[in-house]
């Protein structure tokens, strides 16, 4: 939830220019260079694994793919749940452990779309992530109320995900691409604003730390969920 939008600016009205505050700015980079250094981990490992993958088919259709799946959201909810018992270093290595293991869990994108189709998507998901970031970080609008209806859109989702389980309709897929694609654009400039608040409330350098740790896994999942949908949407399969 909103912690409260309080932007640390002031307008000079001598020459109309805009204070912005230098710590918040390092914080954020510091953020988002923790986003982007996962991201890398994660595709680098993917790809690597992708190819062990196709040298050994047989693993692909072993239960222990199942594992590999499951392993990053225990992992993200020992991190989530778990944060306030740690210190900013044990936080930070943990966030590199689950980049690599949503990497293991992500190798099979490459087994299904195409090499070109999966570099197109990464390009777009790129582009709206940092606009719809940069759209957070700047306005004043309050987006906290769009908390509540983009919380509730992401529940859906994972509910129609469960469904399509079981029923593999691709009218029901589409629908919750479409519809993921909505909400994680939206939860990037969300997301984006309620990190730059947290800012505001942080008491000390170790706090800060962690803040920027879990700051960067939340930008990091909209990050990767949005590129999963807009793939099921753009991605070419493989013959």
């Amino acid at each position: 939830m909103a912690l409260g939008s309080q932007p640390r600016w002031t307008v000079r009205t001598a020459d109309t220019r805009v204070d912005i505050d230098v710590g918040l700015r390092d914080y954020m980079l510091r953020i988002y260079n923790y986003m982007a250094s996962g991201l890398a981990l994660t595709g680098i490992v993917a790809y690597l694994f992708a190819q062990y993958l196709y040298a050994n088919p047989a693993l692909a259709r072993s239960p222990l793919m199942f594992v590999i799946m499951l392993a990053p959201l225990g992992l993200v909810m020992w991190l989530s749940f778990g944060i306030n018992r740690m210190q900013a270093s044990t936080a930070q290595a943990l966030f590199w452990v689950y980049s690599a293991l949503m990497g293991l869990s992500l190798a099979s994108v490459f087994l299904v779309f195409t090499g070109a189709s999966i570099a197109r998507v990464f390009f777009i998901t790129a582009g709206t992530f940092a606009a719809m970031s940069l759209y957070g970080y700047t306005t004043r609008r309050d987006l906290s109320q769009f908390g509540s209806f983009l919380f509730m859109g992401l529940i859906g989702i994972i509910i129609a995900s469960l469904v399509n389980l079981f029923i593999a309709s691709s009218a029901l897929q589409f629908a919750i691409s479409v519809i993921g694609v909505i909400v994680f654009t939206g939860l990037t400039a969300w997301d984006t604003q309620q990190i730059k608040e947290m800012y505001f409330a942080s008491d000390g350098y170790e706090v800060a730390g962690k803040k920027a740790v879990m700051g960067a896994l939340r930008l990091y999942l909209d990050f990767i969920n949005l590129f999963m949908m807009l793939l099921q949407l753009l991605g070419a399969r493989r013959d």
